[in-house]
């Protein structure tokens, strides 16, 4: 029983001394930044700096291969690195071009294989050509910012003191802009970019590895490390897809179209659902991401309460019905610039400007689809059967000689609100509510016809 009781002790001793040894290597956290810098590669390094600090890893590290990307997420994407308490290093695998060099220079140190790349972050449009100069100032200056941000060193020369940026912050402005030259490294005519050995001289890489395990071993002065990679899932892939502003100006489209045709039409229906559902999956990723408040999506919802209001319960349009769509468009458009209680001081003006275009583009796109859809309505394809016809049997749209029903009197077949359908000796007609809305069974009258509509008031 005692010697039972001693090699379980054993046991217990030399499984707990393995574990601990395990447990106190130092854990290295890789973060991969091998795609086009945008909303998913946002996501990527959100959650795996999210990770890392759980996991209480000893150093970050950003496995670096990308031409570049967005702006506006590249500068989220410094900001996040810059205020990280745990020390992030990037590690250059081939290329850090435009919003890659901004992210690379916001880490804390910079290691770069003998054929990578780093530099060339000149704003460029969607078609490839050179931004206006206001966008290159602005990346120019956040340039510039990220290399101030590394601090200065100080040196002591007999009896003179001398400092000099860790990261020279005009390097960072020449891969920006082509007009500034730098004596012995490029003239006024090229934009920056800079290879290993060129980084090195000038400070803005801190050694030559040609892959991780060197940069522990011979940087880091790591014997033994753990190294933990972030593994992204479908649901960031989905996250980041609904992130993206394009994707976020169809929502938006969807979301208008769907409120404008459930008020064409009686009852809550099929333009109800889908407009939930693309208001759901617009403000999701943004309330995860910190963008939308809780007070943003209450506006929206109180926005979208009013229009119900408007429509059930006070007659004509008015007041309420224009106040909800100033605050579902307020709520649409707050909650793209991640302002904190109409605060927009913190706020870059290019992404202010990134969430005029998105809601312009998707309210743009929502008046042409209402128009689109309005026109094709039971005319082709299956848009035909959203419209009564009148070859239907038992219905009728507006007869050949809509004149004749003036004067007579009917009934609401549905609620009118303000069209609908109404029934005129025993046959069912289109119609609109000329004042107000009707609703279903009150009696009616037909004042009068035009545009191809039946005109009715409530007796």
């Amino acid at each position: 029983m005692k010697t039972t009781k001693f090699i379980s002790t054993l046991f217990l001793i030399f499984f707990s001394v393995i574990s601990y040894s395990q447990n106190s290597k130092p854990l290295i956290y890789k973060i991969n930044i091998k795609k086009n810098i945008g909303s998913t590669t946002w996501v990527y390094l959100q959650n795996g700096l999210h990770h890392a600090k759980e996991k209480k890893a000893d150093y970050i590290l950003l496995h670096i291969n990308t031409y570049g990307g967005g702006v506006m997420e590249a500068d989220s994407m410094r900001t996040a690195i810059l205020n990280s308490p745990i020390p992030v290093i990037a590690f250059i695998d081939n290329n850090a071009a435009s919003a890659g060099a901004l992210i690379s220079i916001a880490c804390d140190s910079i290691y770069m294989r003998s054929s990578a790349n780093m530099g060339a972050a000149t704003v460029v449009s969607g078609d490839g050509e050179q931004a206006p100069d206001k966008y290159q100032s602005y990346m120019r200056g956040i340039m510039r910012a990220t290399a101030e941000s590394q601090g200065k060193d100080t040196l002591i020369i007999g009896r003179d003191t001398i400092t000099s940026w860790k990261r020279d912050p005009k390097i960072a402005e020449a891969m920006v802009d082509e007009r500034i030259s730098i004596v012995g490294v490029i003239d006024s005519t090229q934009v920056l970019t800079l290879t290993a050995s060129q980084a090195i001289d000038l400070k803005y890489c801190e050694g030559v590895a040609e892959n991780i395990d060197e940069v522990a071993h011979k940087y880091l002065g790591l014997e033994e490390y753990t190294l933990e990679v972030y593994n992204s899932t479908f649901y960031d892939e989905i996250k980041g897809f609904l992130s993206n502003p394009i994707v976020q100006a169809f929502l938006i489209m969807i979301i208008i179209g769907g409120i404008y045709f459930e008020l064409k039409t009686p009852g809550l229906g099929f333009p109800t659902a889908i407009a939930i559902t693309s208001a759901i999956l617009y403000f999701t990723p943004l309330y995860l991401q910190g963008y939308a408040q809780n007070w943003e999506i209450l506006v929206f919802v109180v926005g979208l309460i009013l229009i119900v209001f408007e429509i059930f319960v006070i007659p004509g349009f008015g007041v309420t019905g224009i106040s909800g769509i100033f605050l579902v468009v307020t709520g649409l458009f707050l909650s793209l610039i991640g302002n904190v209680r109409f605060n927009f001081d913190d706020i870059p003006v290019y992404k202010f400007n990134q969430a005029v275009l998105t809601l312009i583009a998707g309210l743009g796109f929502g008046v042409g689809l209402i128009i689109y859809l309005s026109s094709r309505i039971g005319k082709s394809g299956w848009l035909k059967r959203v419209a009564l016809l009148a070859d239907q049997e038992g219905f009728y749209s507006v007869p050949m000689a809509p004149v004749t029903l003036v004067g007579k009197t009917g009934i609401a077949a549905t609620v009118l609100r303000p069209s609908g359908k109404v029934i005129i000796e025993d046959e069912y007609y289109d119609a609109v509510a000329d004042k107000g809305f009707i609703d279903k069974g009150d009696k009616i009258i037909v004042r009068k016809y035009g545009s191809s509509q039946l005109y009715v008031n409530k007796i």
